[in-house]
């Protein structure tokens, strides 16, 4: 398959000052869809997006276009998958490299309930030799570049040697690529979302994996925000990816290809993203599927901005779901404008 991505982002892949895995947006259960990516292409163009985890069941027995398909637009792009058994991961792995994407990633760190009676996510961190299994089993498969997010512990394993063993178990088998949440995962008594904010962040403990594994790629992930903060774990780290402040906040991240990837920015202002944005609305909604589904993913591309709540309310109207996204994009700029004048 030839490569499709515009030759400014081949040039910043292979430009040796920068990891592919320097920036990135995590995978985010029923936000990082195809659509969402697309959004954020549009403020971004270096930044690598994942998409949402895929089981490897929905892969070889469920609708492979529709957990698989995506846009050229979103190079690179890196497809995230959920399993523990070796010659299913590596089935998936080849469908990832044949449908064209850039990476394919090992989930090792959801902490669901539901996740964890399929035997995978953060419980497969309990398993080091068996996760290396598929990593193996994987790298075999295919040439995309195999990689595994994961947790620094579970439960109440604080051990530094708990993930230090882990990496280095999973490493032996192939894997280049770690991507780090600094937080342990409860697999008991919390929640998803309270397994995001409760247990304590503690950033040393991935820092100590880098100096450990210089030759390893580590990324940080774990409540990271500002473009200082970025650029402070990078001192230290060679990636960090970022989830729910780039999915809640798109425009925080409208100045990291100058600031990080040393290219110019693609969005000179929200204006322009959002017409982007609405001739994409155009095409979903001219192929015959809702553009609602699709829009839910830029509620917050005013945020912080006067008339930005106007704006959101007339977009989440249900009475104008019917309409085509123009119309009710016309309603939203004038609800967005009138809260200016406001404000002025």
């Amino acid at each position: 398959m030839p490569d499709e991505r515009p030759l400014v982002l081949q040039e910043t892949l292979s430009d040796p000052r920068y990891s592919p895995w320097r920036l990135s947006v995590a995978p985010m259960m029923d936000w990082t869809d195809r659509h969402c990516r697309y959004l954020h292409r549009l403020i971004t163009r270096h930044t690598l997006l994942y998409t949402e985890m895929v089981t490897t069941g929905a892969l070889l027995h469920g609708d492979q276009p529709r957990h698989l398909d995506f846009n050229a637009e979103e190079h690179p792009v890196a497809l995230q998958l959920g399993g523990s058994e070796p010659a299913d991961l590596a089935a998936c792995a080849k469908l990832a490299e044949r449908w064209g994407y850039d990476e394919v990633n090992l989930n090792c760190g959801c902490p669901s309930e539901r996740v964890q009676k399929g035997a995978f996510g953060a419980c497969l961190m309990a398993e080091p030799q068996l996760v290396a299994d598929c990593v193996k089993a994987m790298c075999d498969a295919t040439a995309l570049p195999v990689t595994v997010k994961h947790r620094i512990g579970i439960d109440k394993i604080e051990s530094y040697d708990f993930v230090r063993d882990f990496v280095g178990t999973v490493a032996a088998a192939g894997c280049e690529v770690f991507i780090v949440h600094a937080r342990n995962a409860w697999l008991q008594g919390l929640s998803p979302k309270e397994n995001r904010e409760i247990p304590p962040l503690r950033y040393e403990l991935v820092a100590q994996l880098k100096r450990e594994f210089p030759q390893l790629t580590i990324a940080i992930n774990g409540g990271l925000k500002t473009p200082d903060e970025i650029a402070a774990q990078l001192a230290v780290v060679d990636g960090v990816m970022i989830g729910r402040e780039a999915y809640h906040e798109p425009w925080s991240m409208a100045q990291w290809d100058s600031r990080f990837f040393g290219t110019a920015d693609p969005a000179a202002s929200r204006e322009q993203v959002e017409a982007q944005w609405l001739d994409y609305l155009d095409r979903v909604h001219a192929s015959g599927r809702s553009w609602v589904h699709a829009m839910r993913h830029a509620l917050g591309l005013w945020n912080g901005t006067p008339g930005a709540r106007r704006w959101r309310q007339v977009w989440s109207d249900h009475r104008l779901k019917a309409l085509p996204p123009r119309e009710v994009a016309a309603q939203a700029t004038a609800a967005r404008l009138s809260g200016l004048a406001v404000a002025a």
